[in-house]
């Protein structure tokens, strides 16, 4: 094994009007929805692609082969079935299975998200069991960890603001070491968005 080898997992959803950031959806209509995620999903790309580790793109609820995710610079993959917490754990799984020491894991709704936030994450992982990159609604963007701790994954409220504090508190119960990264803003409604200088742009 590797011991250097070090995967980033990307969870995106495939752009479908009436399915993408539908809470937001609320109160800008389906369209402006639909824009706004797929402007996180430029995003997104642009601060991984340039990031020396390995890189898979998780999808829901289908893989898309010709898309921004280039098949040469980022791996594909289908999202496994239930909640969030399963679904990141078997991830996960499957890349301390394929031999990766460090593994780090993001979403697409963080404008605020920079490539030296990820490179800062890995670095962190050298040092410490788990990196944690909180966000201001009270969960996270980024979680990353050198070997697999399922109760991470487990007795959350995916989605509230309990997700990093009850993190923090596995990682305690486990005793483990843990980074924390700058505080940053997912884009959920449009008061995130405001809050967004990115994201102004797009209302």
């Amino acid at each position: 094994m590797n011991s250097d080898k070090e995967l980033l997992i990307i969870f995106a959803k495939v752009p479908e009007l009436g399915k993408a950031k539908t809470r937001l959806a609320v109160s800008v209509g389906n369209e402006k929805a639909l824009e706004i995620y797929q402007a996180l999903l430029s995003h997104t790309h642009a601060v991984t692609s340039s990031i020396s580790q390995d890189k898979i793109v998780y999808y829901t609820p289908h893989i898309v082969t010709d898309d921004q995710w280039e098949g040469d610079i980022f791996h594909k993959a289908l999202q496994s079935a239930g909640d969030l917490g399963e679904r990141m754990q078997q991830a996960f799984a499957q890349g301390f299975a394929q031999g990766y020491s460090r593994i780090c894991i993001i979403g697409t709704d963080c404008f605020e998200l920079t490539t030296q936030h990820l490179t800062d994450a890995f670095t962190a992982l050298h040092e410490h069991d788990v990196v944690l990159g909180p966000s201001q609604d009270g969960g996270y963007y980024l979680l990353g960890m050198n070997q697999l701790y399922t109760s991470l994954f487990s007795n959350k409220e995916w989605s509230t603001e309990s997700v990093a504090e009850n993190t923090r508190d596995d990682v305690t119960q486990l005793a483990l070491s843990l980074k924390e990264l700058p505080v940053l803003n997912d884009i959920d409604t449009v008061e995130d968005l405001k809050q967004s200088p990115l994201g102004v742009k797009l209302l």
